[in-house]
């Protein structure tokens, strides 16, 4: 299947950098979500993130202005209809992607492919809800998108080697590396990451080590770029206890039950850099540790 259009539901973060690759890869690009001030946004951060791959010499200004013609937003999501492909990157809850992909089903191409960005729920399960389980499977992209290098794409239990090799020209054209994961809770990096973010929680949560030497530990002893608490920050610790929930009760081990302490701080609301306080308390613009 030769894939031109591409329709993204839902503004975020990572939608708007989902349309930001896809346009300057040459789709066409249909960003759809409820607020229409989401989609200002969006538009205004995918121009200003291009705008600093001009600055670095990364992309041309001529390729920057055609790929902003490229993306266009609507607030009605039967509008991405008539789309090849179609991405769903809305909030990471189930019922809400169901919703959508139900909205949709009656108004698109009996050969248009159905994904999810989805960082960790059943796309086995999200498909069979669908009248196309076969042309359903995961599109996983990295946040930031833009910057990135890693899809997953999974397959749920139905998916065909078509829908497969479709996505899979899609990653290839972004010049992107795709893994190809199965469709067990979290998949690969999740899988592997969350536990790791978790633990340094619990090791937090028991007095081991403060959040700077935690992070401090990671950055300099096993060279990671960041260290966890900071990633989790990044990522957003709603995020991180939903994928930890959907790995503790998909495989039913305690090794991944989520740190009392990361429930607290979502229940707090200090979600991270979103909310301004995490582990990091970022609101007067330097990253200061709260415990």
């Amino acid at each position: 299947m030769d894939i031109q259009t591409i329709g993204i539901v839902g503004a975020g973060q990572m939608g708007n950098g989902i349309a930001h690759v896809m346009a300057l890869a040459g789709y066409d690009v249909l960003l759809t979500d409820v607020s229409a001030e989401a989609l200002q946004k969006a538009v205004e951060i995918v121009d200003g993130n291009m705008g600093r791959q001009v600055g670095r010499g990364k992309i041309t200004e001529a390729e920057m202005v055609a790929a902003m013609g490229r993306i266009k937003t609507t607030t009605t999501l039967t509008d991405l209809g008539p789309s090849d492909l179609i991405i769903e990157a809305a909030t990471e809850r189930e019922t809400i992607k169901n919703a959508i992909f139900e909205d949709l089903l009656p108004h698109i191409k009996p050969d248009t492919i159905l994904t999810s960005n989805t960082s960790s729920i059943s796309i086995t399960r999200l498909a069979s809800r669908t009248d196309r389980p076969e042309k359903f499977m995961g599109f996983h992209f990295m946040n930031p998108v833009p910057v990135m290098q890693l899809v997953e794409l999974i397959r749920g239990i139905a998916t065909d080697e078509e829908t497969f090799n479709a996505c899979k020209a899609v990653v290839d054209k972004l010049g992107k590396t795709a893994a190809s994961a199965e469709d067990f809770p979290a998949f690969i990096v999740n899988r592997i990451l969350m536990p790791m973010i978790n633990e340094a929680v619990y090791t937090l949560y028991e007095g081991v080590g403060s959040v700077k030497s935690i992070d401090s530990s990671l950055k300099l002893g096993a060279n990671h770029p960041m260290g966890p608490l900071e990633l989790a920050d990044f990522i957003g610790l709603d995020t991180c206890l939903a994928i930890m929930n959907v790995l503790h009760d998909g495989l039913a081990d305690t090794k991944y039950r989520p740190c009392p302490l990361l429930t607290k701080y979502v229940e707090a609301g200090w979600l991270g850099r979103k909310s301004q306080r995490g582990f990091y308390d970022y609101r007067s613009g330097e990253a200061i540790p709260t415990r």
